[in-house]
């Protein structure tokens, strides 16, 4: 019965759905302000602590496997993660859940690879870990370098989906709107990390995470419910709501004409989280390797969980709302979340869901952002520039100086990139992290004979690959989605993701740069190291060297 009067109500809601100008923006951004404002008071009385740098950087490791595990997941379930992987699946079917598979996947190298290794060697950053036994400067700098990139390419996502999330829920449809919106975000995102630093970040991302889980579950619910919590006939309802029909339940629907492009796809998201910075940054917050494994579990878990909302929530949107609608309405196919929530409870639960899926760009934005200032501070003011003899003080100083730059960079791009799909935006980001930074972390953890040179070749090579790839691709020109239209076309590479190149060019670099240096790297601090990142011996003092 009470999934029968649900869908005798549908119609009316689908009909709000259909005309945004039935939301209520009143509610919404009152909605919106109460989670700004609870998150704020916590940002405040956790940046009170900030008197170090481990404080300001890493919360003063303090936090537990389960908190972190959290605060991992709230990191890494961004915008792509809810509003790009729902509209893929609605628009794309199972071509769309693809993404989520790969995204999930990708934490087994993580856990296997890297996570108690890097909590082992590291302090602050990557690039302790990769300059251990290497010369500090020129890797440290190649190291900030790529991180600053992935972190740009991942902020751009995020400051497009808040425009998209935020366009909709006041309706608004013109660009400058959506500047503005965007423009208000990377405010909030630098009030944050200068109050909070990454013990304040950290608590709104556990917050952000809980809410985030708690409501895709609810919506999952709600949606099964109206099919008699059948999920096949979820799935008989969405294959008739489409207009490719069953095409939408088998491969072959975005990725048919060029299966090639979905390898690489699936190569970078599987290979590119366990070269994330700010993922990897997360493993410092923690006392012990212990807790970072246990904050892995947690995070794979609670990740592995809401994967499987996704793909509920999909279908139901294709379903419920529909494609066409999805992709007519501001942020295009990043609307498929909200305008779900929408159809199914009306304006109240959109305001619910849209501040829940606002405060996962804030929380993401706001860590990502952290982690680039603490690179440019720790590894090339700090270490570079200072040579590691410069007042801690003065190197939280900076870090917050590089927030205000970053945020104001970030804004500028999030306005260039309006209406790009979200999730194949960070997938752009896991290519750069999985060419530039993987093959180089992999290397000094696991190989006795790398060298700077070869760290540096890695680093640079990826990058360079991976970012010229990407401008000759159809990302960039020759189609109608490409972010300079169909009437301009430079376009001579034919996949939209690198990775199936870049990656290996990555790996290959690292290794020639290795085997074709005259210089050696001093035995002892390998074999020191080596020790160090399987026992954990000595861990409170890497990177001194």
């Amino acid at each position: 019965m009470i999934a029968t009067s649900i869908l005798q109500t549908l119609p009316g809601r689908l009909a709000q759905a259909v005309e945004p100008t039935e939301n209520n923006p009143v509610l919404n951004i009152s909605i919106f302000l109460a989670f700004v404002a609870v998150t704020l008071i916590v940002v405040i009385r956790a940046g009170r602590n900030n008197k170090t740098a481990a404080d300001y950087y890493t919360g003063g490791r303090s936090f537990t496997g389960p908190q972190n595990g959290f605060a991992i997941a709230g990191d890494y379930l961004s915008a792509a993660s809810f509003l790009g992987i729902v509209g893929a699946i609605a628009v794309s079917g199972y071509d769309g859940f693809l993404y989520s598979i790969g995204f999930l996947v990708a934490w087994l190298v993580a856990l296997l690879l890297v996570a108690e290794l890097m909590r082992n060697t590291g302090k602050y950053t990557m690039a302790d870990v990769l300059s251990f036994r290497l010369r500090q400067g020129p890797v440290r700098v190649a190291a900030a370098t790529t991180t600053l990139a992935v972190c740009f390419f991942y902020l751009l996502a995020q400051m497009a989906g808040a425009g998209g999330l935020v366009s909709l829920l006041l309706g608004i449809n013109d660009k400058v709107g959506q500047s503005v919106v965007v423009t208000v975000v990377g405010g909030l995102m630098i009030m944050y990390v200068l109050i909070g630093g990454m013990k304040g970040t950290t608590w709104v991302q556990i917050i952000k995470a809980f809410l985030l889980i708690i409501g895709a579950f609810a919506m999952t619910v709600w949606v099964l419910a109206i099919n008699g919590f059948n999920f096949s006939a979820l799935l008989d309802t969405a294959v008739a709501a489409s207009s490719s029909g069953a095409a939408v339940l088998v491969p072959g629907l975005k990725y048919g004409t060029n299966p090639l492009d979905f390898v690489s796809l699936a190569v970078a998201l599987v290979l590119g989280t366990a070269g994330l910075p700010h993922v990897l940054m997360r493993f410092y917050t923690v006392p012990s390797a212990k807790e970072a494994r246990r904050s892995v579990v947690w995070a794979i878990w609670l990740i592995g969980a809401f994967y499987l909302f996704t793909l509920v929530l999909g279908f139901g949107a294709m379903a419920l709302v529909g494609a066409d609608v999805i992709l007519a309405a501001p942020g295009g196919v990043n609307s498929a979340a909200p305008l779900l929530s929408l159809a199914l409870g009306g304006p109240l639960l959109l305001g619910f869901i849209s501040a829940i899926a606002f405060a996962t760009i804030l929380a993401v934005v706001a860590g990502i952002t952290i982690t680039a200032a603490t690179s440019f501070a720790h590894d090339i003011y700090m270490s570079v520039i200072k040579k590691g003899k410069g007042d801690p003080d003065a190197e939280v100083k900076v870090a917050r100086r590089t927030v205000v730059v970053i945020g104001v960079l970030s804004i500028a791009g999030g306005i260039g990139v309006q209406g790009q799909n979200i999730a194949f935006l960070v997938a752009l980001a896991f290519a750069v992290a999985a060419s530039a930074n993987l093959p180089t972390i992999l290397y000094s953890l696991f190989w006795r004979g790398f060298t700077t040179r070869g760290a540096v070749w890695s680093m640079y090579g990826g990058l360079g690959v991976t970012v010229g790839l990407i401008i000759f691709s159809p990302v960039f020109s020759g189609t109608e989605t490409s972010m300079f239209g169909a009437g301009v076309n430079f376009a001579w590479f034919p996949l939209s993701n690198p990775g199936i190149i870049s990656i290996p060019v990555g790996f290959f670099l690292g290794w020639l740069g290795s085997v074709t240096s005259t210089r050696k790297e001093d035995p002892l601090l390998a074999a020191e190291m080596s020790v160090r990142s399987m026992t954990g011996f000595g861990a409170e003092k890497a990177s001194e060297h």
